[in-house]
């Protein structure tokens, strides 16, 4: 008699479990494939992690719609990285590992994405990046890749054809982060400078999240530039307002923020004669970029810069991916070894990887002209000049 109710009650653990299990367990969707997102969706640098999450969505919204990516439906699962590289080095192990995360879309920084390489490549699991910049970064491993282009390039651009040549200039004070996306764009500045006669007069640099940089700007302004360069993103509002403010009219420039909305609307009149570069502008002659664009505006509540629309393109990348395995099953590897194959047009331009994981842009001038974004010179002025 004690077997049986002993046998009875192993028998009822046993049902027990099952159903337990049965309940815990997440029904296992073969035909839907998750991204992670890593952005800055809050912090100095939350504007591009919000266009980040928006521009990602509105790709997604559009491939489901028109029925996946070789019947696969996308998802995406975003988490924010607050622009800290601990924080998303923690989330983006979270990511690898879990099966269900078939690449990892983000980080906004290059610092954050470098500090993420060593993770992702033992994973074996793609990190597209649509922003990091660093020369350093999509070489670090074969899963690391990037599609805004390379400081080696733009900040070279900046020097001999912005400063140099449409400016006039010749004496340059230098205010940067001192990030790795800052150091990057400030060493490949002043090796194109040093190779031109360009005369960095002063340079001055800071910490994340510095609110206070008139010690920096009383440096500068003893140097006597004609010009001041910003290399920052989500702080050069504030660096503006504080140059105007202590009624230096001096001419500024940035490399970093692009044609940020947010820009405009904290720097106000401060901004106006701001002159930058920039990889792609909305051009009001293209009735499909302007749809994209105010797509994203009613979804938003601002003004699109690049970074939104890198963000797209990298989920239209991922998809390419996914299509070029044609009928063979879907893996993290599958996605990469396609991926550094793949060339697509995006909304942003032809997007082909270099063997290193990134690629190569050019490069517009811009500036601020009564409170808007006005092209100065397109993609042909480093031909011609």
């Amino acid at each position: 008699m004690k077997k049986a109710i002993v046998l009875m009650m192993i028998v009822s653990l046993l049902a027990s479990a099952v159903f337990a299990a049965g309940k815990t367990e997440a029904p296992v969707d073969s035909k839907l494939i998750k991204l992670g997102v890593l952005a800055p969706l809050t912090g100095t640098n939350a504007e591009y992690g919000k266009g980040f999450e928006i521009g990602m969505q509105m790709a997604v919204d559009k491939i489901n719609a028109a029925g996946g990516a070789n019947g696969y439906k996308l998802e995406l699962v975003v988490r924010d990285s607050k622009g800290d590289q601990k924080e998303s080095s923690d989330l983006a192990r979270q990511f690898a590992d879990d099966p269900s995360i078939y690449a990892i879309l983000g980080d906004f920084t290059s610092g954050c994405c470098m500090a993420n390489a060593p993770i992702v490549d033992a994973a074996g699991l793609v990190q597209l990046s649509p922003t990091a910049s660093n020369p350093d970064y999509a070489g670090m491993s074969d899963y690391t890749f990037s599609i805004m282009g390379r400081q080696d390039g733009e900040a070279p651009f900046f020097a001999r054809y912005i400063i140099q040549k449409y400016l006039g200039k010749n004496k340059v004070g230098v205010i940067y982060i001192n990030s790795d996306w800052g150091a990057s764009s400030y060493s490949n500045f002043k090796a194109e400078a040093d190779r031109i006669g360009l005369d960095i007069v002063a340079a001055v640099n800071y910490v994340q999240d510095e609110k206070d940089f008139s010690s920096l700007i009383t440096k500068l302004r003893a140097a006597n530039p004609e010009v001041v360069l910003i290399l920052d993103q989500g702080a050069v509002p504030m660096v503006i307002n504080q140059i105007r403010g202590a009624g230096w009219n001096v001419q500024l420039a940035t490399l970093g923020p692009g044609t940020s909305e947010q820009l405009l609307d904290l720097a106000g009149k401060n901004a106006e004669g701001l002159v930058l570069s920039t990889p792609f502008f909305f051009d009001e002659n293209d009735p499909e970029l302007m749809a994209w664009r105010a797509e994203f505006v009613s979804k938003a509540g601002f003004e699109p810069t690049i970074h939104p629309v890198c963000a797209y393109d990298t989920v239209y990348l991922i998809k390419a991916a996914i299509e070029a395995s044609g009928d063979a099953k879907i893996t993290r590897q599958s996605i990469r070894d396609n991926l550094a194959q793949i060339s697509i047009n995006g909304v942003s331009g032809p997007l082909k990887f270099n063997p290193t994981g990134d690629l190569t842009r050019e490069y517009m001038i811009c500036a601020v002209e009564n409170g808007k974004y006005v092209v100065k010179a397109g993609f042909e002025y480093a031909k011609n000049n």
